[in-house]
């Protein structure tokens, strides 16, 4: 039988977006008024049509009532927890490396005094929360044990964790569970939850918020020629079935955020497709984080071999995903990036002025 897909697009943004929702030529993404679509995408393995919103009611009857069915799932508003706000778009997750090997800055913060500074220094310049790491997971990195990585992590986690919203970034259910004990508001697991076998009892156990990260294959190989049938249908395919799962062992809906993990396991065509249509992970009803900062897609498309020099190519790519309503954006330069959405919102709000108004008279 043939599996349809729902894309939401067209956005609109701001109070232009609230008055086409008013108007009913829109719908809100998530629930907020202040980014709505006037179209979607149809998908299948085969085929895409794009239809507005208006023209729904034309469709067979069967497919009719699948859409409405995703059209109340990419409506509906997001709970917010880990100290993130969903309404607000984007949250930026500032990434704290205690590393001596990831791929960006990997030796620059794996000190004490220099992991709590950068910690502070990202929060006060915007980050809403920060995501600490212990072990690199950059393409052909190896395994750390865990008694290495809590080393790495332990100390700035007691130091900063009641001043500084937290995120930890492992593959471990002892090194989850030990964060959670010292406060740890969010797990971002770049593995799926696949590495270790105990880390869905430990979340269960918690109720502690996770992202669900997709990633093919493991950090040392997973860049040696990936493939897939069709990536964006098999990574929301992923999502469907993993969260199934995860849901059939009693995690609830309001814990999960997924993550396409854009690098992991991806080549540039991967990448760029999943970027381009992002939005139609809102279809899962859950909080989308994006991981674009410094990666490697940046560096085949502009030839910057050292990754601290890839700030534009970051910058574009996040104002894409901001968009398309992508609710966390994970990120080295948070004032950079703060900086970049201000003049941002305020250019696509006046261009927004001019075309909406012209598309109501």
């Amino acid at each position: 039988m043939k599996k349809y897909y729902t894309r939401a697009c067209n956005f609109a943004y701001g109070k232009f977006s609230i008055e086409l929702v008013r108007k009913k030529k829109n719908l809100p993404l998530n629930g907020n008024k202040k980014i709505s679509f006037g179209q979607i995408e149809i998908l299948t393995r085969t085929s895409i049509k794009k239809i507005d919103l208006k023209d729904i009611k034309k469709l067979p009857k069967l497919l009719k009532e699948k859409i409405n069915k995703d059209l109340k799932v990419i409506t509906k508003k997001n709970k917010n927890f880990s100290s993130l706000n969903f309404n607000k778009i984007p949250n930026i997750m500032g990434i704290l490396n205690l590393t001596p090997d990831s791929f960006s800055d990997g030796g620059r913060f794996n000190k004490k005094k220099k992991g709590i500074s950068h910690a502070k220094s990202l929060f006060k310049l915007g980050a809403d929360i920060i995501d600490v790491g212990g072990e690199s997971t950059r393409p052909g990195s190896k395994p750390v044990n865990k008694k290495e990585e809590w080393d790495r992590i332990k100390e700035i986690l007691k130091d900063i964790n009641k001043k500084i919203p937290l995120s930890l970034d492992t593959r471990k259910s002892e090194i989850m569970n030990k964060g959670i004990e010292l406060g740890v508001k969010l797990i971002n697991d770049v593995s799926g939850l696949s590495y270790d076998s105990k880390t869905v009892g430990v979340l269960k156990k918690n109720k502690t918020p996770f992202v669900i990260q997709h990633s093919q294959g493991t950090p040392e190989k997973m860049q040696k020629n990936p493939k897939y049938k069709n990536e964006l249908l098999d990574i929301y395919d992923f999502f469907e079935q993993k969260i199934k799962f995860l849901r059939s062992m009693g995690i609830k809906h309001n814990n999960i955020m997924i993550d396409p993990g854009i690098g992991f396991g991806k080549n540039l065509k991967h990448n760029m497709n999943l970027i381009r249509s992002v939005s139609i992970f809102h279809t899962l009803g859950f909080p989308i984080l994006l991981g674009l900062s410094r990666k490697r897609f940046i560096k085949d498309l502009s030839g910057k071999n050292d990754s601290k020099e890839r700030l534009g190519g970051t910058v574009a790519s996040s104002m894409y995903a901001i968009m398309q309503g992508v609710q966390v954006l994970r990120i080295h330069d948070v004032n950079e990036l703060r900086q970049s959405i201000k003049v941002f919102k305020e250019l696509i709000k006046n261009w927004w002025q001019k075309n909406i108004l012209e598309q109501m008279e």
